[in-house]
């Protein structure tokens, strides 16, 4: 037998869950319980649930988040909304959970198994291609995207020494100009259910203002999931939510999640009438800024090589997919 028993709900699941996660090294806030069963409430129609939990006398040993649509086997999640994805393994527990996984799975109807957004240390990169390989399956590993972050040093003029010269002096120019343009300047910060919920309407419009491609993935569906995650992990002490204010105007947002002493930058969104007082850019600066002075140790700005990040002096980890094919 594999050791592996299904859980046929998220309510079932958030004891164990809760458990996992005391026990896992390196989970982020997109394996957690509250916004594994936000996605599946909103996304999770057409497909079955095949969350799997593997118990020992005194602790739960691996959570795995998974389901089946069209004879393919994936992490419950899906790429536009969560960054990171992986199994919840506790140390020491890697060889026996994914051989038990593979038995387990032998027993089941699959064409491919798809694992998207694992981070290169994932102790499912580590053990699971080998043992699938072993059993006759073919495994194939590509780099899915990349997702740039940087190491904070403790105050706020260590981390402008980490940039270029050429980026140090600029991000300096610009916030100089900001800041000498309006007497106004406000930065603020949201974090209390009650807060949130107040203020996240305004975010929605800056984020559509902002470029055509963010306002075409805001669709209704993706709207609710932002509402209704923000107020999950608010809840948990983890949601915040950033406006840069001129003169009483919000003209630049952000939504980040403060996890295990790191800030990551989910989403954003300007008012390109303010282009010129480079506002998206500032606020993501201060953001960065307040993340030092909280005493975090990483600015994660997730998926996406986009160019701003590079400008913060952030650095590239690679972010893979793993997919097994039936023999």
């Amino acid at each position: 037998m594999s050791g592996l028993t299904r859980i046929d709900s998220y309510c079932a699941a958030e004891k164990a869950w809760r458990s996992a996660l005391k026990g896992h090294a390196s989970h982020t806030i997109f394996t957690t319980h509250q916004w594994q069963k936000t996605w599946w409430n909103l996304f999770g129609d057409g497909a079955e649930m095949m969350m799997l939990c593997m118990n020992s006398r005194d602790k739960v040993e691996a959570i795995a988040p998974l389901a089946r649509r069209n004879g393919a086997i994936s992490f419950i999640g899906s790429q536009d909304l969560n960054d990171y994805g992986d199994f919840l393994v506790a140390p020491g527990s890697e060889l026996h959970f994914y051989d038990s996984l593979l038995e387990f799975l032998e027993g089941e109807s699959w064409d491919v198994i798809r694992l998207s957004s694992l981070g290169a240390d994932s102790p499912t990169l580590a053990h699971l291609p080998e043992l699938a390989r072993a059993k006759g399956h073919s495994v194939n590993i590509e780099e899915e995207d990349v997702a740039p972050r940087v190491k904070l040093p403790p105050n706020w003029e260590d981390y402008l020494g980490l940039l270029s010269k050429k980026d140090r002096h600029e991000l300096r120019r610009k916030l100089r100009r900001l800041e000498s343009a309006h007497e106004g300047l406000a930065f603020r910060v949201y974090s209390t259910p009650e807060d949130v919920e107040a203020n996240l309407e305004d975010f929605f419009p800056l984020m559509r203002k902002s470029k055509q491609e963010k306002r075409r993935f805001l669709t209704p569906e993706r709207e609710r999931f932002f509402r209704n995650i923000a107020q999950e992990t608010a809840v948990m002490g983890a949601f915040r939510l950033f406006f840069l204010e001129l003169d009483g105007i919000r003209t630049a947002t952000a939504i980040c999640f403060d996890y295990r002493n790191a800030r990551h930058l989910y989403n954003s969104g300007y008012d390109p009438d303010y282009s010129y007082y480079s506002v998206g850019l500032a606020l993501k600066a201060m953001c960065v800024r307040d993340a030092i002075e909280s005493g975090l140790e990483c600015f994660d700005f997730l998926r996406g090589p986009e160019p701003y990040k590079y400008d913060l002096g952030a650095k590239d980890t690679t972010i893979y997919q793993l997919t097994v094919t039936r023999s």
